[in-house]
């Protein structure tokens, strides 16, 4: 389903292409105009098509196109309301931003201790084995 501009310029597309139409017809059934001092041979005539049906077919869909596009235009939102509703809209995005951005900082923090946990572990860990290497150089002097 297209938005409802996408929807206004459709038909007033179709408008359009309902206006070029009926120029076609016109230019197609119209009866050719007489100038004076002018003798065209081999006249033509033109298709005796009866022009009402044309007049009646365009008219109603040159109306109901006009009226759908009334339509459109009445339900698109207001200036007023349309401000509003930004502000409402930038209102909670903001919040939702904040949000996420507490939660970030929350993760971040999280992650500094952990990473302070981890380093505290590995000086441990350091610190254990120059230990062991101590007392194993000390082992084997002890030996010799």
């Amino acid at each position: 389903m297209a938005d409802r501009l996408t929807q206004l310029q459709d038909c007033i597309n179709q408008q359009a292409e309902h206006f070029c139409n009926s120029i076609g017809i016109l230019q197609q059934f119209a009866p050719p105009s007489k100038f004076p001092n002018f003798d065209r041979s081999g006249s033509q005539t033109p298709q005796q098509q009866t022009q009402e049906d044309y007049v009646q077919l365009f008219t109603t869909l040159i109306a109901r196109c006009a009226k759908d596009i009334d339509t459109l235009i009445e339900s698109l939102p207001s200036e007023e309301n349309s401000t509003e509703l930004q502000l409402a809209s930038l209102r909670q995005l903001e919040q939702e931003n904040q949000d996420a951005a507490d939660r970030l900082d929350a993760v971040v923090r999280s992650g500094q201790e952990l990473l302070e946990k981890i380093q505290a572990a590995l000086g441990d860990i350091a610190q254990a084995q120059l230990d062991m290497q101590r007392l194993s150089k000390a082992a084997m002097n002890g030996r010799e």
